[in-house]
This record gives C-alpha cells, structure tokens and sequence, in this order.
C-alpha cells in the first residue's frame, strides 16, 4: 500500500497528504482488484493505526455496495474469506475500537444483504459456528444483526421500490430458514452474559426489541425467554434495556385477543414482582421507561378494545375494557410523577382512555372517579416550578412548555368526555385560590387563571360567543370573569401571572359587552405599573400587543376614556432619540403596537370628524417635528455607525406613522374621519428623505412601504406626491432599488387605471431606459448572484409592462412614446417571450403580447403593428415552445404554453381568415409541417372555445419535440 497515501488519513495531517490520501482511495474503489491490497492488510493485522483499518474496511464497503456484480465468483469469495478470517482474528486480539466495529459490522451487514438470497445462505450458521459463545464475536454478531436491520427494516430509512422487495424477500427467507437459530442464540448470549457483560446482554436486548416487530412471536412472548426479561428488569444496569425490549413486544401487531392476553400475562408478573408501586422506586430514568411500556401496554389494550367493539365480539371487548381499567390506578400515579418525563411518558394512554370513555353511552361511578382523577392530575401537573427561569428561558423551560401542551390536550379530551365536570372542577380551583391570592405562591395562582383561560379553546364557543347560549356554561365564566378582573390579582407581583391576567382578558373579551362597567378597571391595569409599565420587558413587550387586540374588539365602549388613554401613553408613543442613551420602556416593535391602539382609538371613537383630526395630528405632529430633526442630524453625521442609528430611528418614525393608519377601514376611510390632511403631512415631511445620499437603501425602503400603505388609504390624495418620489427613486439607482419601486408603480396602475396615465407617460421611458442600463452591466460568466438578479430583474420589467398593458391606457401611455422607443421595448418583449429560459417572465410576455394583440391588433390599432404581428408575434408562439430550454413536464412552463395559445386565439379574433391564410401558405410550410398537421392546427384555432385550443397546442409541441 502506498504508506505516504496512508499518513494522510490521520485527522491531524496537512491538507497535501490528506489530498494524496483521498485520491489513493479513489484509486482503489476504481480499480478491478487492488482493493485486495486492503482485504490482506485486515486478514494479516498489518497495520496498527485505527484510521488505516477503517479506510481498509471503507475500500470493501465500496467494493461490495457499488461493484459487486463486476466481481467474479473467486473475488466473491475473496471477500466473504476476509471477513470471516478478520472476524476469527478479533476472538483473541485486544477489541478494535467502536468505530472500527461498527464500520466493520455494516460491511457484513452489505455483504448480508448482497449475498444471503444467492451465494451466502448459510451467513448466520457460519458466524454463529464461527464465534460460539466469544464475547469479543458476540459483540460484533450483535453489531452486525442491528446493521442489517437499518438495511433490512428500519422504516426511517427510504427505499426504492427494488430495494423493498429484496428487502420483504430477505426476511421471508430468515424466517424459514434461521430465525429460530438467531432467537435461541440470543437467549444464550442473555443468559450467559447477564451477570457477567451488562453491556452485551443491553445491547442483545435492544436486537430482540428490533427483530420482535417482524418475527413470530411465540418465539419471544414465551415463559422462558419471557422469565429472562422479567428477571433482567430486576438488574440495576440491565433494565432500561429490558423495559424498552419489552415495549417493542407488547408494540407488535397481533389478533386483539392475543394482544390482550400477552399484555394481561405481562402485567401479571410484573405487578407479583413489585414494579406497579412506583412510589418507592428512585430510578427516575428507569421510571420514565417503565412509564413508556405501561403507555404502550395501556395504549395496546385500546386498540384491541376499538377492533373487538367493531368487530361486534361484546363478551371479548367487555374483557378488553375490564383489562384496560384495572391499569387506569398505575396510570394515574405515573400521571401524577413530579418528574415531567415520566408523567410525559404516559399522556398517551391517558388521551387514548379518555376517548373510549368518550364513546361508552353510560358512565359507571368509578370512571366518573377516574375522570375526575386525571383531572386533578392534569391541574397539578399543570403548574411551575420553583426553578423556572421566567425572565431567561432556556431549555429546560421550554420542554416544560412542550411538556404543558400535551397537558392541554389532555384538558381539550377531558373536554369532549364530560364538560360540566371540567366547568366545575376549573371553577372549584379558580375560586378557592382567588379568594386567596394574596398568601398563595405564584405558581397556584398562575395555573388557576391558565386553566380559566384553556376553558375558552377547550369548550366549544357558539358563534365564538362564550357569553350567550348554553346558560350554565356562560354563567360560570362569566362569574370567573368577573372574579377574575375584581378581585385585585392583577397586582401579583410575578411575570407569568401578570401575563396569564392579560392574556385571559384578552381572550375573553367579549364578557366586557356583557359587562362594559369593567373595562375602565382593565384599562388601568394595562397602562399602569401592571402592564406597560411593569418591571419585567417580557410583559411590558406582551401588553403592548394584548392591549391593541382589547381596544380592538371594545373600542366603541371606551369613547369616553380616549383621551385619557392618550394621555397616559403618549410618552410610550415618543421616537427615543438614540443618543439618549438610557433604556426605553418599550423597543421599537412593542411601540408600533400603542400607535395602532392609538390610531384605533382615534378612529374607531364616535367624535364628530374635526376632533379625530385634532387627535390624529396631536399623535403624527411629534413623529413629523423628530423626523424633520433627524434627517438633518443624519445629513450632518460623518460617523458610519452614527448615521445608520439614525437611519434605523427615521425608519421606526416612518413605520409609526404607518401602523396608525391601520384602523381605517372602508366604513371609516381616512377621508371620512378628516385625517387625509394629516396624512399628507406626514408624506410632505418623508418624501424629502428619498434624496438623502447616505444611508440610501435603508431610507428608500422605510419611505417606499409608507407610500405603498398611503394608496390604500389616501386614494388619489396620493398622486401628486408620486412623481416627485417616483424622480428621487430613480435617481442613481441599482438593480435592487427598481426591483422594489415596480411594485410601487404596479399598485397605483393597478388602483388608479387611467387617473395615472399622464404621469405613466412621463415615467415610462426613464424607467425602461433605466432598466436597459442596469441590465447592460457586465457580470462576470460564472456569477450565479449577478445572473438571479438579472433574471429577477427582466421579471420586474416585464411585470410592469403587464401591468401597463392589463390596466392603463396603453394607447396614452405606451403609444405616445415615438416609433423608435415603442420599437424597442416590443423587441425586448419578443426577447423575453423567445430568449430567455425563465417560464416566469415568459409568461408575462406573452400576457403583454396578447393585451397588445387586443388593443393594437384591430383595423384601428397602431400603424404598422399588423406587420409586427406577423414578423414576430406569430413566430414567437412556435418558437419559444420549440426550445429546448422549454421543458413541457414542468407546471409554470405549462401556464406559459397556455398563455401562448391565448395568444394566437388573440390574434385570430383580431385578425380573422388573414391569420389563417397566413398560416397555411406561409409561416407553417416554413416550419416544414406536414399539410395534414398545418390544417387541423388552422381548424382547432378557429374553434370558439380555448381550451380546446390549449389541449391541443400542448399535444403539438410534445410530439415536435419528440
């Protein structure tokens, strides 16, 4: 072997030696035997170095995954020698390193796969001859059987339909021929190994629990092997193992009957050998396991008792049921664990009990009790603990918010079995801990009000009312409401039950319309030390978000509190300059929530207009005076860092100004509230920033997303400021700023049509002209970034066009613009529909040529545009299918074929028999078609209805291309 090769397989060798390396293993996978060189260095133990070994061993996983069918009968042979005579050498040597094993265990597991069916039936006799009762052979044995199995059966792994046929064959043929050999050599490694090597008789339990899924049963579930198990959950260092062996057996899909027999015979011994009192067990790990199998038994007894109801065997599944309640007790204590985990384990059961009580017609006491049970279970299980980290939550915290949805799962069944109980059980709890909150710990008060709050998502709400139609169920939370918003818990002093307080409020707010005396109250406790101005940021962060949902589902109830609501936050509403340099009570985020309560106060108060306008300027003109500051500041500013704090601050300004406008709505319309002055303010003062030179992108993105919100609101209040925007967009810009300034352009042609052709017409040549420039800079060949921006780009252009062409006046806009530059932009369209690979853009071009067919097409359209149709458009239709670029098996490039044919069906509206004539005689004979094919395509295009077209045109170019 080439030795220097070999020296960079060490992971600490320079990268030229590990370069040296990798190409001698190229070498060697490639050649026809000189991984034979390999094969001898592991028979003979040449090398000492355990990268060297793992290399030999990756050279014969290549040989045999990829070229074994290259290989003749003797360098078969050759390779089953090596691993046999290698695997005679490990009995007496000091044990390979794991990873060694292991790799050497997937290449037996390969050469099982490949050979077993054809030339290696007797795989398993010849190891098990080979090793006896070795402990150093059992353990690769075991290594091995568990990677045959990731080849063989392990559903996680994808396999091709080939591979799972050989794979199903595989294990048919062990069944018939070596499966009873394999189970007998497992008890013997378990029995023998027990008490003298944990670690092989962990890892032979883990090959029963993987095999026992495909298996015959009986040879497992049996008194002897069964008894070993049992005796093994008894061993400290064994029984996690055996617990989960166990589990896969009980977790194999049998008869009902049988399932029920097995798991009953297995409870049986495992309560006479004392695992059902879990009290006294301190083996949490093993508990958690332990928690796993009942699950899985308890979970196993459901099913059975599902198939026996529906096979209509009432005696057997009567059996099941009684089976099924009598694990109902160790379910609950598992249930009740104070660790999670363990708890977590057994949800499962619990849910899938829950369902079967579900669907008895009658209730006996005791199930009555064991609702009741879990109940109390799910409400103690609910709540923190001491050590929760509130205000840093890491990963311990947030398995226990996992762990508290599958509780509320459980709550949401509880639900669904028996509603009154779960009312009656939350309310029971709810008052008791209220009439005491002042002496209780936080965490009882916290899980009281969460479980008040998981009532609104458990109980189904009528019309999302949970105030009117079932009369006791709105009562009783009604009285827990107004419990809850009285009694003085909202002065807690603890994170988690300020913000369950809220969060409650919130998610019933429809009882203040019941009771509306509440909501000033509520107020309070959101904007004083309770809520916005509470110590901790996560609540002040919350409430900012709660409040503006509360305001906006009870606004018309606070008319007579708006103004005292603004006062009170109008210094959360402050743009903090950053050279304040002290903390704010909110971030900028938390903020754009209080300008949209604020602007929905403003807006949805039943003042008369003129006073929705004072109080719409007393919250903008702030924001306006700052921005105006700013961007002096930031004109002034030299340092970089500076200057795009400031940058970030404009930005924020803009996005207030923005998020207040969300309250208007098509009943409350800007103008209508007397606000469109304000507004337009607010644009006189952030247009200017567009022609800022520092800070360019930043700026021209905040002031672009105003302008796209003001067309919403202002309607065509806005036009007169787009141009000039539009002016200051289009100075000096790059790909990425006419990107982002089509969609602008596209909104108000989409929104205002015609009102906005004569400002179209101005703009439309300097953008097109824009375009041109920014798509003739040279990128380097290989740059995929500069190619997807390009190609980003044509998309923008030809969406703009689209745009032009389905909603202004083209006739205005685009035919005003002289011969010349008309000409021009056409040929790009050609370009785009023909040219470039991008179904995207192609579509919209043919989109544009079929608008432009409509409207120029006719014996009224544009001089010379006739001639265009049939020098390029016509062409086009053939060409660009015809591509090889264009691939038919693709769904966008199948919306762009459509929109080809729409356009021919265009053409012919517009041009009638010409068209045709012109087909026949001239355009299809030079595509060199048959007559019989030029015809029939003339004839589906006269058809009235497109579709047919459509199909059609498809079948014609899947034929061309063939």
């Amino acid at each position: 072997m080439d030795e220097h090769a070999l020296l960079g397989l060490n992971p600490s060798a320079d990268a030229t030696y590990r370069q040296r390396a990798l190409a001698y293993f190229e070498q060697l996978k490639d050649s026809q035997d000189a991984w034979q060189v390999c094969a001898e260095a592991l028979v003979k133990g040449l090398y000492n170095d355990d990268h060297v070994k793992f290399f030999c061993f990756q050279v014969l996983e290549h040989q045999i995954k990829f070229r074994h069918a290259e290989l003749s009968a003797v360098q078969q042979q050759l390779i089953r020698e090596t691993l046999m005579k290698w695997l005679q050498l490990q009995l007496n040597a000091q044990p390979e390193k794991a990873f060694i094993r292991n790799k050497a265990a997937q290449v037996f597991a390969l050469a099982f796969v490949t050979e077993y069916l054809t030339q290696w039936p007797k795989f398993f006799f010849d190891i098990l001859a080979l090793i006896g009762l070795n402990p150093r052979g059992v353990d690769l044995y075991l290594r091995t059987l568990m990677a045959i199995d990731a080849e063989v059966v392990d559903r996680d792994i994808l396999h091709s339909s080939e591979e799972t046929r050989r794979n199903t064959l595989i294990k048919d043929t062990m069944r018939e021929q070596c499966i009873p050999a394999l189970v007998e050599s497992w008890y013997q490694i378990l029995h023998t190994f027990q008490h003298s090597h944990f670690e092989l008789t962990c890892q032979c339990l883990e090959v029963v629990g993987a095999y026992v899924s495909w298996i015959d049963l009986n040879l497992i579930a049996n008194d002897r092997f069964v008894n070993l198990l049992l005796s093994h959950m008894s061993v400290e260092v064994l029984r996690e193992e055996a617990c989960d062996c166990l589990f896969e057996i009980v977790n194999k899909g049998m008869d009902p009957v049988d399932k029920t027999k097995l798991v009953e015979s297995l409870c049986q011994v495992l309560q006479t050998a004392g695992f059902f009192n879990v009290e006294q067990e301190e083996d949490v790990d093993f508990l958690a396991k332990f928690s796993r199998l009942v699950n899985g038994m308890g979970q196993s007894l459901v099913v059975s008792w599902t198939k026996l109801t529906k096979g209509g065997d009432l005696k057997r599944s009567q059996e099941a049921l009684q089976a099924l309640e009598a694990k109902v007790p160790l379910m609950l204590r598992l249930l009740v664990h104070e660790d999670d985990d363990i708890s977590a384990n057994i949800v499962g059961f619990c849910y899938d009990y829950l369902h079967v009580l579900k669907q008895l017609p009658l209730l006996t006491d005791q199930q009555k009790a064991n609702i009741e049970a879990i109940m109390v279970a799910v409400m103690k299980k609910l709540t923190y603990d001491d050590e929760y980290n509130f205000e840093n939550e890491g990963e311990d915290e947030a398995m226990f918010v996992e762990y508290r949805k599958q509780l509320k799962l459980l709550l949401d069944r509880l639900a669904q079995v028996s509603p009154e109980l779960l009312l009656d059980s939350v309310r029971r709890v709810f008052n008791t801990t209220m009439q005491s909150w002042q002496t209780v710990p936080f965490m009882e008060v916290e899980v009281a009000i969460r479980l008040l709050y998981m009532l609104g998502e458990a109980l189904p709400a009528h019309q999302g009312a949970h105030f009117s139609g079932d009369v006791a169920k709105a009562s009783t939370l009604q009285d827990m409401m107004r419990t809850l918003v009285t009694c003085g818990v909202s002065e807690y002093q603890h994170t988690s039950v300020a913000l369950e307080f809220f969060e409650t409020v919130v998610r019933y707010d429809k009882f203040f319309i019941v009771e509306p005396q509440h909501i000033p109250n509520v107020l309070m406790a959101f904007l004083d030390h309770r809520g916005l101005r509470n110590g901790s940021p996560k609540v002040r962060s919350r409430v900012a978000y709660l409040l503006s949902r509360f305001v906006k589902t009870l606004h018309k109830h606070m008319n007579a509190y708006i103004e005292d609501i603004l006062n009170r936050i109008q210094d959360l509403l402050e743009l903090s300059p950053p050279e304040n340099g002290y903390p704010t009570l909110l971030t900028s985020d938390d903020q754009l929530f209080v300008f949209e309560t604020a602007g929905m106060l403003i807006v949805g108060s039943e003042c008369p207009a003129e006073r929705k306008q004072a109080l719409m300027r007393n919250l903008l003109t702030p924001l306006m005076e700052h921005f105006k500051l700013l961007l002096g500041k930031l004109l002034q500013e030299q340092d970089e860092e500076r200057q795009a704090v400031l940058a970030d601050c404009l930005n924020h300004a803009l996005g207030f100004a923005s998020r207040t406008s969300k309250a208007f709505s098509n009943k409350q319309t800007v103008k209508q509230c007397g606000c469109s002055e304000v507004y337009r303010d607010c644009l006189q003062t952030f247009v200017p920033a567009l022609s800022c030179p520092v800070q360019r992108e930043a700026l021209r993105s905040g002031v672009r997303t105003f302008l796209h919100r003001m067309i919403i609101c202002l309607e065509e209040e806005v036009l007169p400021f787009i141009p000039a925007a539009s002016e200051h967009m289009l100075k000096d810009c790059e790909a990425k700023d006419l990107q982002e300034f089509i969609p602008l352009i596209n909104q108000i042609t989409t929104k205002f049509k015609g009102q906005v052709s004569p400002f179209l017409q101005q703009v439309f040549m300097p953008l097109v002209q824009a375009f041109f420039q920014v798509l003739a800079q040279p990128a380097e060949e290989n740059d995929q970034t500069a190619a997807l921006e390009k190609q980003m780009l044509r998309r923008s252009y030809f969406a703009f066009i689209q745009t032009i062409t389905s909603n202004a006046s083209v006739n205005e806009v685009i035919a005003n613009q002289g011969a010349e530059n008309i000409e021009r932009v056409l040929f790009t369209i050609i370009q785009g529909a023909v040219d470039f690979p991008d179904p995207v853009a192609q579509r919209a071009c043919f989109i544009i040529l079929s608008k432009l067919v409509e409207h120029w097409g006719g014996k009224d359209g544009l001089v010379g545009f006739p001639d265009f149709i049939y020098k390029h458009i016509v062409p086009a239709c053939f060409l660009a299918p015809l591509k090889l670029t264009f691939d038919l098996s693709d769904a966008q490039t199948i919306l762009t074929l459509s929109e080809c044919a729409l356009t021919l069906k265009m053409i012919h509206i517009k041009r009638g028999p010409e068209v045709i004539h012109y087909l026949q005689q001239e355009y299809l004979p030079s595509l060199h078609l048959t007559p019989d094919i030029t015809q029939e395509l003339c004839q589906v295009l006269q058809q009235p209805d497109s579709k047919v077209l459509k199909n059609y045109i498809k079948a014609f170019f899947q034929r061309a291309k063939l």
